[in-house]
């Protein structure tokens, strides 16, 4: 059986028994190839906006016989129908990139299909964005590998816009409850650190400072001071 790495594995612990999933810019093709052999979806189709990675996927996934797999060249999910999937997923890209994604499709403003991301960088304007346009963060873990961290998040429409605090906007709901999520806020918390640092003595300066090295201090505090 294919194994996954740990971010991969994370990603498809977020998938349901039984869900049509798609995988949106699916490089490798791994992913949707481990939802098919595993038999824990309905059905699979991947996604890729370039020739070159989608033709990769596709000889990963006849190496693997995960022939059930559907491949569609296109942007996005411009070439998915909801009748494609119940549950997409949007990993290893910029925050940005994944909300021009989410915004092009449509069909993702039904609360009856399951969102799952994971952002690269930029997942602090992910997460304003989805709070801007209704989506709501369900479920969110952070996970540590080969020396980056990353967010995980369950994500499903409500259709109400909703406000975050600086704070929401940079940690989400994550909790200090296990190794990964504390070293995610750390993160956050030393980024915050060292731009007061930066800005201590700049006299022009004095209202970045004082938001700077407030953000640290609440950061502080939710990991136990």
């Amino acid at each position: 059986m294919l194994e996954l790495s740990k971010r991969l594995s994370l990603i498809a612990s977020h998938v349901n028994e039984g869900s049509k999933v798609c995988d949106v810019g699916t490089d490798h093709g791994y992913l949707p190839a481990f939802l098919y052999l595993s038999g824990k979806c309905k059905s699979v189709c991947a996604t890729d906006i370039n020739e070159k990675p989608l033709a990769s996927a596709k000889s990963n996934i006849e190496r693997l016989g995960a022939d059930g797999v559907r491949l569609v060249l296109c942007d996005g999910l411009a070439g998915v129908t909801r009748d494609d999937a119940d549950t997409v997923i949007i990993a290893g890209m910029g925050g940005e990139v994944i909300s021009g994604i989410i915004s092009r499709a449509e069909f993702l403003r039904d609360n009856t299909v399951s969102l799952v991301l994971q952002p690269t960088t930029a997942a602090k304007e992910l997460r304003q964005f989805l709070a801007q346009n209704g989506f709501r963060v369900e479920r969110e873990t952070a996970i540590a590998e080969n020396g980056k961290i990353y967010s995980v998040m369950a994500v499903r429409f409500s259709g109400a816009p909703y406000d975050i605090s600086d704070v929401q906007s940079l940690i989400g709901i994550l909790t200090p409850t296990d190794d990964d999520a504390i070293a995610y806020i750390q993160k956050q918390y030393r980024i915050a650190q060292k731009c007061a640092d930066q800005l201590k003595c700049a006299a022009n300066k004095q209202d970045e400072y004082n938001y700077y090295l407030s953000l640290s201090e609440k950061l502080k505090n939710i990991l136990g001071g």
